[in-house]
């Protein structure tokens, strides 16, 4: 699992230009099961996403198509995370 947390390098006015198709690009990550959760941290300085996906490559090969990434509007830093216990509602984050 990893997390990767954003921190925007830009004033929030121009984030919120491309908040839409940043949302949009989420959605379709949530639709193809590479994101398990996402927000914003507080205060608003970037955002957290949590993926279960396995290849660092491939999850680094996703977040470029973030609109965020591709107009440079915050830093990526991905962290490997091995959940070891969990609530059971969450228990599928779990490694096995």
């Amino acid at each position: 699992m990893y997390i990767i947390s954003l921190t925007y390098k830009v004033p929030l006015e121009i984030v919120n230009l491309h908040l839409e198709d940043h949302i949009t690009y989420l959605n379709l990550q949530y639709e193809l099961g590479n994101f398990h959760a996402s927000g914003r941290k507080v205060p608003r300085t970037g955002g957290i996403i949590l993926s279960k996906i396995t290849d660092k490559l491939q999850l680094a090969t996703i977040l470029e198509k973030d609109p965020f990434k591709i107009h440079d509007l915050a830093d990526y830093k991905i962290t490997e995370f091995i959940p070891s216990k969990t609530c059971e509602e969450w228990s599928f984050l779990k490694e096995s």
